[in-house]
């Protein structure tokens, strides 16, 4: 396990596609591109984003996603037993079809604008390997520790079950979601190998959980199946992630989770909002040893307030959010330092990295931002890092 400086810095995972890079998705997804061709195309972008990274003076390198359609329905290209679907394709299979079309005209999403991994089949794990060949490509071309992004196995089950559909193969998501357990520790097994750094944990979906009682449905990122009430949801959630993490832990990589409340409009007011504190039992169950947190958003509520709370995990290091990946306003190298600084009232300089509230690109087709005001957040960023270093090294 690498030692990593005082307040390490490290994005989140998704950035903007170019219009050659989106092309060439649409290409490869039509079968008009070949598996070698659009490889090259996206180890090539990769290289450059790394490149970026690299100038601005990130610590840990991700990858940008860039051979992604989004952070989760990519998996639809890397497991057996599941296939890429759009919104309207969907609606075939969905029980409350106006309320699903309701859902997606008032929170901003074109129903073939995004597409989900369901599951239509058993799952099995392909001899590649979900991100292994990603982590590859990324080791090509630095030498920084690196993180791979993965969705989270809640957040997987949730998005890929299809009542209509995946109950050909599976009984129940509960059934489902066991297998992409199975599948994740494969991930991770091959992970470990090739030495990476930082696994991390994508769960947005839990904030849908205890945010949205009672209230319309969020679109969150297509976990759009049924869900229960929200004890026994997050339970169900923590028996999932649970094993996983643990599997992380018996190697030399960190586990990280990260959850924050939807990033794939730049609307704010149609984006979740509430404290962390609902999910505390959650994260000390699942025992996180890296919790990557929103927290540049007022929606995210109090920092002093949840990290005061005695249900806190004292041990677990945050990911402080301190960048809002939707907004153009570059936020002062100042405010980052206050921010960090009000962490440093409960946690240990060690205890704390730097990084944005969530991607700047969830889905390839629908970034939320460019690389002329994401460079000056990053680096701003590491400005930060750089004073705090300097004040408590």
């Amino acid at each position: 396990m690498t030692e990593l400086p005082l307040f390490a810095t490290s994005l989140m995972g998704s950035l903007p596609r170019s219009k050659t890079l989106l092309s060439a998705l649409r290409q490869h997804r039509k079968g008009l591109l070949s598996d070698m061709d659009f490889a090259q195309q996206v180890e090539q972008a990769t290289a450059a984003v790394i490149a970026l990274q690299e100038q601005w003076g990130v610590d840990i390198i991700t990858s940008g996603e860039l051979g992604r359609d989004n952070y989760v329905s990519f998996v639809a290209d890397r497991l057996t037993g599941v296939t890429m679907m759009d919104m309207g394709q969907m609606l075939d299979y969905i029980e409350d079809k106006k309320a699903f079309e309701q859902i997606l005209t008032t929170l901003d999403v074109p129903a073939v604008s995004i597409k989900n991994a369901i599951c239509n089949g058993k799952l099995g794990y392909r001899p590649e390997g979900i991100s292994v060949p990603e982590l590859q490509m990324m080791q090509r071309h630095t030498n920084r520790p690196l993180k791979i992004t993965l969705p989270g196995p809640y957040l997987m089950t949730r998005s890929m079950w299809l009542s209509g559909l995946s109950s050909q193969a599976y009984d129940s998501k509960e059934a489902l979601g066991q297998d992409v357990v199975t599948l994740l520790m494969q991930e991770i097994d091959a992970l470990q190998r090739l030495g990476v750094e930082i696994i991390q944990f994508d769960e947005p979906v839990l904030t849908e959980v205890i945010f949205t009682e009672g209230k319309p449905r969020s679109f969150m990122c297509a976990a759009l199946s049924e869900r229960k009430d929200p004890t026994e949801e997050l339970l169900f959630a923590a028996s999932l992630l649970k094993p996983v993490l643990a599997h992380v832990a018996k190697g030399s990589a960190r586990a990280a989770l990260h959850v924050c409340r939807g990033n794939w409009s730049r609307d704010e007011s149609i984006l979740l909002e509430g404290p962390y504190s609902p999910l505390l039992e959650l994260f000390n169950t699942v025992a996180a040893p890296l919790l990557e947190l929103e927290f540049s958003t007022p929606r995210a509520g109090d920092l002093t307030a949840l990290l005061q709370d005695k249900r806190w995990p004292r041990q677990t290091t945050l990911g402080l959010g301190v960048i809002n990946p939707r907004s153009d306003e570059v936020e002062s190298v100042q405010a980052i330092v206050s921010r960090v600084e009000e962490a440093l009232r409960w946690l240990a300089p060690e205890q704390i990295l730097l990084v944005p509230d969530c991607g700047f690109a969830t889905f390839a087709n629908r970034p939320v931002n460019h690389y002329q005001v994401i460079e000056q957040k990053v680096t701003a960023m590491v400005a930060a890092a750089q004073v705090l270093r300097q004040r408590y090294g």
